[in-house]
């Protein structure tokens, strides 16, 4: 049974656990098109994004990340390299391709920001979802506990997403918050939990 409540206690006693795969950082503009071909080949998306944090009030950035993860492979685009780039956007705004993350509504916003004709489509957000099928504790890293059984490092969280160079550790992380969304939606899926969600739209 998985639990649907997690004490920062429980969370701090399990197993640091980070994403495995292959991680394709894009900070040009040739390598989106074989990113955008390979996500093409499925219909659920690990989603998230990153922002350079502001430290002084009425000082803000716009998102520097956009992660897009796999079972595999996890993409990140350098947005403040590459721009918002149309063939990802049509990803984005497929309504055939689900992209799952958790507290998507802040992300939506942060790239109509960069392209306001953005329309997105088929996005599901586990922070808002599992509450309605009684998950008491929701984030990325209690949802990791509880579901995965691993404890997500956050310490990558409020560093710099525009340095000249992201380092190994933010790579890990970025990816690692996109795959797990993913990873935590296909196990709780296939284990029935989410089925109170989608037998309305299944009859």
């Amino acid at each position: 049974m998985i639990p649907f409540r997690i004490s920062k206690d429980e969370v701090n006693e399990l197993p640091i656990g980070h994403f495995e795969g292959e991680i394709v950082l894009i900070e040009d503009e040739k390598l989106i098109d074989e990113a955008v071909n390979e996500l093409k080949k499925y219909t659920r998306i690990g989603f998230d994004t990153e922002t350079r944090p502001s430290f002084r009030k009425g000082v803000h950035y716009d998102v520097s990340l956009l992660q897009l993860s796999t079972p595999e492979k996890a993409y990140l685009f350098r947005l403040n390299h590459v721009g918002f780039p149309k063939k990802v956007m049509d990803i984005l705004e497929d309504p055939n391709r689900v992209k799952i993350g958790a507290a998507v509504r802040d992300d939506i916003r942060a790239l109509k920001k960069l392209n306001p004709s953005f329309k997105q489509a088929s996005f599901f957000d586990l922070n808002e979802e599992l509450k309605k099928v009684g998950f008491h504790n929701v984030g990325v890293r209690n949802l990791s506990a509880m579901v995965l059984n691993i404890r997500i490092s956050k310490s990558e969280q409020v560093s710099n997403w525009e340095a000249e160079e992201l380092t190994k550790k933010q790579q890990l992380y970025a990816a690692t918050d996109a795959w797990a969304c993913l990873e935590i939606f296909a196990e709780l899926y296939d284990k029935g939990y989410l089925d109170p969600l989608f037998s309305n739209s299944a009859s």
